[in-house]
């Protein structure tokens, strides 16, 4: 495109006039004679294509600014205010938009344009694969991350996490950050011990007229972990429900029917059956140490660290629960637990396991917990709290309870899985795969018609760093641009 603003003898005026009228055709014509197949590809082309049109958003703000419209406008250096005037739009919007065009675009510093502050974030949303909502959640990841760091360290942060975004959804992002910058710094500088004790605390407030008390809580990492483990427990659907008389207060030794009567009945909000947990575990016939069983293990909190970690006494354990522990506060916490010991092979999978019975024992349970963090369908958050046990190859057609046949996912994921057209199956990835030896997942046609299997990467943050850094270079670099 030369300085004019044409290229191929169409100017960027004419460019969007040609857009506006292209979607009064779109929304004018039916879509009645469009296939459910052909209409659910059609919404991923339409997102793919408003997502790069983000990319001539920040050019256009960021031409704004270099302008001076603001001041021209008389609203000083204000592009923000300028944005809420000129196209009407809310004091949020407007400072979002300006925010990105910051980091995702083409900068003019010195009479010279730049490549953006997030260059890989910029280039993998003018391919249309990842949304704004995803490049947000980035820039405020990135922003948390010390000055200090190494810029090739910060350069290699980035490229995770747009990779990861092209992979997942935004609300998969925040976790996947937690986990970059523990790795990044592991001594936790960036939020030290006594800052978490200093913010510690339960406040209640005034009881009020109904009896009812409202209160805030800021929990350490220790105490989340603690109460995640209980939660887990008692605060299922069905479970210490003080509005049916035939709620059980503990699992252990409650037939599986009477626990899903229980929940069928049961309309408390998650909210509620947490209060109504707590209320059951403070009760002077409950305690802790009576909590029974979950899901084959006992009631307790599942913290996995590696060796190295061990030895290091540095970055961050993981709960069953999807949570994380500073490692200095994990080892306090393991001082008076009961150790066991997994071993895994190079792809990051426990060694053989082998049952010859229906139901996988705790062992084979404690090491799918380490090996696997949650459930393994892609894009998937649920933690190994809240997972059963499920046979890749299924029972009835041969498949082993052997560990390498084995993997979590959650009741919801699990239902999903079948034989139908519209069913999900569950695969051991291949040798050659650069998730060998981990579960993937294949879509069905309506989902994704290359039935591709994917793996789910949400709770394995730490072990993206080869992957995505060979995939998104593959797929380009920033280009280097000049006036």
């Amino acid at each position: 495109m030369n300085q004019g603003g044409v290229s191929d003898g169409i100017t960027i005026a004419d460019a969007i006039e040609l857009m506006s009228r292209v979607t009064d055709l779109l929304i004018d014509d039916s879509l009645d004679s469009v296939s459910d197949d052909g209409l659910a590809e059609m919404m991923r082309e339409w997102e793919t294509t408003k997502r790069r049109q983000a990319a001539f958003e920040h050019k256009m703000i960021q031409q704004a600014k270099n302008r001076g419209l603001p001041e021209k406008a008389g609203l000083k250096d204000d592009v923000t205010k300028f944005l809420e005037q000129t196209l009407r739009l809310g004091h949020a919007e407007a400072r979002a938009r300006v925010n990105a065009a910051e980091l995702l675009g083409v900068r003019q510093e010195g009479g010279q344009l730049v490549e953006p502050t997030l260059a890989w974030t910029a280039a993998v949303q003018e391919m249309g694969l990842v949304s704004a909502d995803s490049a947000r959640r980035i820039a405020k990841i990135m922003d948390r991350i010390p000055a200090d760091i190494d810029p090739v360290q910060r350069d290699k942060a980035e490229i995770q996490l747009a990779y990861f975004a092209t992979q997942s959804t935004p609300d998969d992002l925040p976790k996947v950050g937690d986990r970059i910058l523990g790795h990044l710094d592991p001594d936790g500088t960036l939020t030290k011990e006594a800052d978490r004790q200093r913010r510690r605390g339960i406040t209640l407030g005034k009881q009020e007229l109904d009896g009812m008390s409202a209160g805030t809580l800021s929990l350490t990492p220790i105490a989340r972990a603690l109460l995640d483990g209980v939660f887990a427990e008692l605060a299922r659907p069905g479970m210490c429900n003080p509005e049916d008389p035939e709620s059980p207060w503990r699992a252990e030794g409650v037939e599986a029917d009477v626990l899903e009567a229980a929940a069928r009945r049961d309309n408390r909000s998650c909210a509620q059956r947490q209060h109504d947990a707590l209320v059951a575990l403070l009760r002077p016939e409950m305690g802790p140490a009576n909590l029974g069983s979950h899901r084959g293990l006992p009631v307790s909190t599942i913290i996995t660290m590696s060796l190295a970690e061990v030895e290091a006494a540095a970055g961050v354990a993981t709960t069953a629960s999807g949570g994380t522990v500073p490692m200095e506060e994990a080892l306090v916490l393991a001082e008076k637990s009961k150790p066991f010991l997994a071993i895994f092979d190079h792809n990051g999978r426990p060694l053989h396991l082998g049952e010859t019975k229906r139901l996988g024992n705790s062992a084979q349970r404690l090491a799918l917990i380490a090996a696997e963090r949650g459930c393994t369908r892609p894009g998937c958050s649920t933690p190994a709290t809240l997972c059963q046990v499920h046979h890749v190859t299924e029972w009835s057609k041969g498949g082993l309870t052997d560990i390498e046949n084995l993997t979590l996912a959650c009741d919801a994921c699990h239902s999903l899985i079948g034989d139908g057209p519209k069913k999900w199956k569950t695969v051991v990835m291949p040798e050659d795969s650069e998730h060998a030896g981990r579960i993937g997942w294949i879509a069905p046609a309506h989902i994704d018609p290359t039935r591709t299997p994917h793996v789910n990467d949400r709770h394995h943050a730490g072990e993206l760093v080869a992957a995505s850094l060979a995939k998104i270079r593959e797929r380009r670099r920033p280009r280097s641009r000049a006036a």
